[in-house]
């Protein structure tokens, strides 16, 4: 059975969208751990990260790296943490947040919510909208 994520990948699930090549996907986190959290994802299905190939993973963190440059323009933080947790979901991700202390990484915080208008004005300030 297809993972979540798969199934964003294939358009069967929306997602809040800001980066996207041929073989990825980054998107906006749901259930965000900070404002501008985003979940990076090949588009195969590979259940953990280091189940890809080197080249995959060597892109995976290429297009990442891209993803993240452009969140520093966007969310205002310190830096931008990245994290490889792969509990929640059978598919390869990385996690990119923007934090300004060690405790914003945190999974085990409470999540945060934002309305679609919210998601949709990250989305727009990430695509440079």
């Amino acid at each position: 059975m297809a993972t979540i994520f798969s199934r964003i990948v294939a358009g069967e699930i929306p997602c809040y969208k800001v980066a996207e090549d041929e073989h990825h996907i980054a998107f906006l986190d749901i259930l965000p751990i900070a404002k501008g959290h985003i979940l990076v994802i090949p588009k195969r299905e590979v259940d953990k990260i280091w189940d890809l190939s080197d080249e995959e993973f060597l892109s995976l963190q290429l297009f990442a790296k891209r993803v993240a440059k452009r969140m520093e323009a966007v969310f205002p933080c310190k830096r931008i943490g990245t994290a490889v947790v792969g509990l929640e979901v059978p598919h390869a991700h990385i996690h990119l947040v923007p934090m300004n202390e060690i405790g914003d990484i945190a999974f085990t915080k409470e999540r945060l919510k934002f309305t679609t208008e919210e998601y949709q004005q990250m989305v727009n300030a990430m695509l440079g909208l």
